[in-house]
């Protein structure tokens, strides 16, 4: 073989390797990762600090890999515009905390609530229940509506839920001689943490509480490790539920049921026509779907002490959405990196930019806008970077928005592009026999050829 046909075999091999899902992801993953850890690095930030910014960065990017793998289901497969994801993460952790809060038989203090004190992973189950119940509710008369109405009636039943939350004549009341509520404007205090409930129904939290200490001495993370440890653990955990979103909906998708569901979504009226009763197949998608956002929604939240209703405004489904339109939608690849890349570019990218730019450079920033602009003139863009270095924080919407523009104008199939969609389970194609004989013909009789009919 000729040094041209190695290496044009080496390329083939290579490109083989990067079709390969899973290649792409930990590609990615790795790079986002990479990067972090450089930017750590100019910030001298110590292995304590390091350790901290990729727990969290793992916990974002699982987070919003669930919801838009969740999203992919219902727009993706099915073509359902749901922009109501935040009402069912909302429901999805409310039923959580009140199933799984300390219990409390004598009414509490004002201002603060009980809960029946079950365990965490009756609780678990109970939110997921609740949001899929109530995606079965929804869609009973709202998928009677098409596109842009369906979208109108989920996203105001999202404000329903919220402002459901919000009403203090349900903040607490005794329901079968628990003093239990959904807490009114000032939420719900969660009285559980999650790794600590999870290592405990195990057995194993004082045994680990051990090992974080001496592993935490070992490495020098300083005093207390064991927060440092808990990050780590629980995005670790919330890695093992993305792979078991990613792994369930990769089945529906390539089953008989999923081709249902794509089939609606390019052309409903065919589907029906085909005999298939288009509603059952769209409440099934949608119920699982609203499920699988409640559970997004118990893991985003469980670990931050509390939640308020204020926390579950429209913006955090419009994050998901981005997330799904930057990786494609029907792909669930994508998905998650579109998930991956929101997170750590769009999402805690740019305030990560901007430390690592504060911290490397000397920033004279300006106070008002009109201060920032004013200098072009004189052909000065210091003063302009130095004021969106400062207001980062608040621009980052603006940069997602500019974004989603571009995508859509631009690349609206995601960054995967177009992919071939599972036809079937099995091989279409037909094969040469590999002993004698001929094979029994499936083509009205004709001789039998290859796949590429050679």
């Amino acid at each position: 073989m000729s040094g041209a046909e190695q290496s044009a075999d080496d390329r083939g091999t290579l490109a083989a390797v990067w079709e390969q899902d899973a290649v792409k992801l930990t590609a990615l993953v790795s790079g986002l990762f990479a990067a972090y850890v450089v930017g750590g690095l100019l910030l001298s930030y110590g292995l304590r600090q390091q350790l901290n910014e990729l727990a969290q960065l793992s916990f974002f990017i699982a987070v919003f890999a669930m919801l838009a793998l969740a999203l992919n289901l219902h727009w993706g497969y099915t073509g359902l515009f749901n922009i109501g994801v935040i009402g069912f993460m909302g429901i999805g952790i409310y039923t959580t905390a009140i199933l799984s809060k300390g219990a409390t038989l004598t009414e509490p203090a004002a201002g603060t609530t009980g809960g029946f004190g079950l365990p965490l992973w009756i609780g678990i189950i109970g939110g997921v229940v609740a949001a899929g119940l109530f995606g079965g509710l929804v869609a009973l008369p709202a998928l009677r509506l098409r596109a842009d109405y369906f979208a109108i009636v989920t996203v105001g039943l999202s404000e329903v839920v919220r402002f459901t939350l919000l009403e203090q004549s349900l903040q607490q009341g005794q329901v079968l001689g628990y003093w239990v509520g959904l807490g009114g404007g000032s939420g719900l205090l969660l009285d559980f943490d999650p790794v600590d409930r999870l290592l405990g129904a195990f057995g194993l939290l004082e045994s680990y509480t051990r090992f974080s200490e001496r592993t935490g001495e070992a490495i020098g993370i300083g005093s207390n490790p064991k927060p440092v440890f808990d990050g780590i653990l629980y995005g670790l955990v919330l890695l093992v539920f993305l792979v078991g979103f990613y792994v369930l909906l990769t089945r529906v998708g390539s089953s008989p049921y999923g081709r249902v569901l794509k089939a609606i979504r390019e052309d409903e009226d065919a589907t029906k026509a085909l005999g298939k009763d288009t509603d059952r197949f769209k409440i099934k998608a949608f119920v699982i779907g609203c499920a699988l956002m409640g559970l997004g929604g118990i893991l985003l939240y469980a670990s931050q002490g509390a939640i308020t209703p204020n926390a579950f405004r429209p913006r955090i489904t419009f994050f998901v959405w981005i997330a799904l339109i930057i990786g494609g939608a029907g792909s669930n690849t994508g998905s998650v990196m579109g998930g991956a890349i929101f997170a750590a570019v769009l999402y805690q990218g740019p305030i990560f930019f901007s430390n690592v730019i504060e911290g490397s450079f000397e920033i004279d920033a300006v106070n008002t806008f009109a201060q920032a602009v004013g200098p072009l003139a004189a052909a000065d863009p210091v003063p302009l970077l130095a004021y969106t270095v400062d207001n980062i924080g608040q621009l980052r919407f603006v940069i997602m928005g500019l974004v989603l523009i571009y995508l859509m104008h631009n690349r609206p199939e995601g960054i995967l592009g177009h992919r071939k969609e599972t036809a079937s389970t099995i091989p279409l194609g037909r094969r040469r026999a590999k002993t004698g004989g001929s094979p029994p013909a499936t083509d009205g009789g004709e001789e039998n050829r290859g796949v590429d009919g050679e």
